[in-house]
């Protein structure tokens, strides 16, 4: 019985931690995305995209799936919960990553790592000690690892500190409605409402132009497919045997990926100071996830 616990909590973490490899290498591609497309809009293709990829696979793997199963009442609502949550996360970050620097942006976003406890313990579900503190090992290896030329809160900060808030309660929606439903129709759910609201705001808001979505093809096709069509379903399936402040904590690893990811394709220097902070991350995460599993053993 303890083996079985233990196989499934492994499985949940290796799926979160392949999220967190798949959203780390897609930062550059949502920042080079924005040369050519307003935020609203790079959002809604690539979100219509990643539902468009799930809608097709869900098809090859759910035996005798029919449109009806999509629209199932509790399923429908719980689709919309974590579809108008993602919006605001995705969309407040894609806009703020306009006015900020990357460094800023992904040490902002991943600040979700801390929100997540904080807003347990409003809702009265307070986290464990290990949590907390592999939190705050995480929370100053981001730090380290993300903030380069001084920290400086500007609109472009402050538009992405929104979005982790925003994330946060996405952890924590999904934490919730993840073990009631297939992970392959929540995931299409809230890709489509996600895309299709920001695509419609778009009309109004943003030029759209066919030779800017051909500058960010390449983009929207890793964002899409990659980041949205995977990452997030991948994300969705592990939380499904997982607390929300256990799946922050492995999910903000993003950050180091993003690193790794840095220095083998693009051939970033990576310094003594983003090594130590990756360091911490990693210890952090290992506090939280070790410790706790130990006192269930003893």
């Amino acid at each position: 019985m303890i083996q079985h616990r233990l196989s499934t909590h492994l499985r949940a973490n290796l799926l979160l931690l392949a999220a967190a490899a798949i959203w780390g290498l897609a930062f550059v591609a949502q920042r080079q995305g924005m040369d050519h497309l307003g935020p609203l809009t790079f959002n809604g293709i690539r979100f219509l995209l990643g539902a468009l990829t799930l809608l097709i696979y869900s098809f090859f793997t759910i035996p005798d799936l029919k449109p009806k199963d999509l629209i199932q009442p509790r399923l429908l609502m719980h689709g919309i919960m974590a579809g108008m949550v993602l919006l605001f996360a995705s969309g407040f970050q894609q806009l703020g990553m306009i006015y900020t620097t990357a460094g800023n942006a992904g040490f902002i976003t991943s600040l979700y790592v801390l929100f997540v406890p904080v807003i347990g313990l409003l809702r009265r579900k307070p986290s464990s000690s290990q949590i907390w503190i592999g939190a705050l090992f995480a929370t100053v290896g981001l730090y380290l690892l993300s903030v380069k030329e001084g920290f400086h809160m500007q609109i472009g900060d402050v538009l992405v500190l929104i979005s982790a808030i925003f994330w946060a309660f996405h952890l924590i929606i999904l934490s919730y409605i993840a073990p009631q439903h297939d992970f392959r129709l929540i995931a299409f759910l809230q890709f489509f409402i996600t895309g299709f609201i920001s695509l419609l705001f778009a009309i109004f808001l943003e030029p759209i132009e066919w030779q800017g979505i051909q500058g960010a093809m390449i983009p929207i096709l890793y964002t899409g497919i990659a980041s949205a069509g995977i990452g997030f379903t991948l994300q969705i399936a592990g939380q499904r045997k997982a607390r929300a402040d256990h799946a922050a904590m492995i999910l903000s690893l993003e950050a180091v990926f993003a690193l790794v990811g840095g220095f083998l394709i693009l051939q970033e220097y990576m310094s003594w100071k983003e090594l130590s902070g990756a360091a911490l991350m990693l210890i952090g995460v290992i506090i939280t996830q070790y410790f706790p599993e130990r006192k269930q053993q003893t």
